[in-house]
């Protein structure tokens, strides 16, 4: 294959495997805390404090995922 043809197929899987993982660990942190919420309900501002410090660590490894793709596409 040429190389600029690996450098793309390179960038999608990143992205895509950038994109896929985060989802489905905000997806399962979601569940898990609407689970324990259900569980507890006069915990719910703790549990939803410490979902969205979870959720914005997880979509942090997308922007990363992002950031090296772009660097990737344009170096």
């Amino acid at each position: 294959m040429q190389p600029e043809v690996m450098k793309l197929l390179a960038i999608a899987i990143v992205m895509g495997m950038g994109a896929f993982a985060p989802a489905l660990a905000i997806g399962w942190i979601g569940s898990k805390a609407a689970e324990a919420i259900s569980r507890n309900p006069e915990a719910a501002s703790k549990i939803q404090t410490a979902m969205i410090l979870a959720v914005a660590f997880t979509e942090a490894i997308a922007i990363y995922a992002l950031v090296t793709a772009l660097i990737l596409k344009f170096v």
